[in-house]
């Protein structure tokens, strides 16, 4: 990184600070300090374990200190956003030198009204010693901020590859069963061929990180009736949505692979075919999507493609969603289940047909 070329932030979210606003930042910065407190009170007791007057009155002075410095961080953070790396961090270490110079000089004028040397030394030591801390936790935020954004690049890699690939075995399958139909039913086989490309349509945008959950449904529709007219009578379908999540935030090609492979793994090898269940209904401030399907009959490499797409798959939704987003998957009486667990969040229309 250049210092002197750093990128102007646009965005209060791709700030390399976090946002000391939230009640959590804000408490681990307090355990933090308080931590760092009671080591400096150790190492300052001479004849017990710890020195309890200066943790009390270290505790206070770096309590205010802490708490008001974020609270100027936090104030001052949109516009910090829009400085250069170097240029934020200057000014954030500004803050919070004078932050701690003011309560220094308040908090030595109480306990020692007579100024003198020691009282400049004291303060001096004070600003050393704040000045190496707030180095430190800006370099950690900074180092965070580049691995957050490395592992958000992995991810949208991911989905772009995601979305660039058909399964070879779907893409065949499909062209011979449209073949098939174009001679005796050629309608049926030219609704084939605009379901198909419609799906080859969504898997090569790769400009929406969210859309509606309407959209992904129609995306499923359209691939199980391309299935269903290669299995007929073996696919078995069952649907339980509850109306009034249209607009719900889903990754794209996140609930199509999971129909897929329940069709792949649980359909498909089986002679009798099977029932395909997609369930989605909302409890709280979560939606739950839920796909079942009869419990896979072979073990190996289609299993293990399976893992691997339930594994990307989580991935994707922990960059996008964070930890309140959860995929599970589980099998009893069998019946193989994923569940599928989003926070409720909407997309706006007019926004996801701005940016096609």
């Amino acid at each position: 990184m250049n210092p002197d070329k750093g990128i102007t932030r646009k965005q209060p979210e791709d700030f390399y600070v976090p946002d000391l606003c939230r009640v959590r930042a804000v408490f681990l910065l307090l355990i933090t300090s308080e931590l760092l407190v009671l080591v400096l009170a150790i190492v300052q007791a001479e004849r017990s374990w710890i020195d309890w007057n200066y943790f009390g009155l270290l505790s206070l002075f770096v309590q205010w200190t802490t708490l008001t410095s974020a609270a100027l961080i936090c104030l001052l953070r949109p516009w910090l956003a829009r400085l250069s790396v170097t240029r934020a961090t200057l000014a954030i270490v500004a803050i919070v030198l004078l932050d701690v110079l003011a309560f220094s000089l308040f908090a030595d004028s109480v306990l020692h009204p007579e100024p003198g040397i020691a009282l400049w030394q004291g303060i001096a030591k004070k600003l050393l010693l704040a000045l190496l801390i707030i180095l430190m936790v800006l370099r950690y935020f900074y180092l965070q901020h580049q691995w957050q954004q490395q592992q958000e690049a992995e991810m949208q890699a991911r989905l772009t590859s995601l979305q660039a690939r058909i399964q070879p075995h779907f893409l065949f399958n499909s062209m011979n069963t449209i073949a098939s139909l174009i001679a005796t039913n050629p309608e049926q086989a030219e609704d084939a061929v605009l379901d198909l490309s419609e799906l080859f349509r969504a898997s090569l945008r790769t400009d929406d990180q969210l859309v509606p959950l309407s959209h992904e449904l129609d995306l499923c529709q359209r691939y199980l009736t391309i299935e269903a007219l290669r299995l007929g009578d073996r696919l078995n379908l069952e649907w339980d949505i509850q109306s009034g999540l249209e607009q719900q935030a889903i990754p794209p090609l996140t609930l199509q692979p999971l129909v897929e492979n329940a069709i792949y793994h649980g359909i498909q090898p089986r002679p009798e075919g099977g029932t395909v269940r997609i369930e989605i209904t909302t409890k709280g401030h979560f939606v739950y999507l839920m796909v079942q399907n009869p419990k896979p009959e072979r073990t190996g490499p289609q299993h293990q493609g399976n893992q691997i797409a339930l594994t990307n798959t989580q991935a994707r939704l922990r960059a996008l969603f964070g930890e309140p987003a959860v995929l599970k998957h589980s099998q009893q009486n069998n019946i193989y289940t994923v569940t599928l667990r989003l926070p409720k969040r909407t997309v706006s229309q007019s926004n996801i047909t701005a940016r096609r």
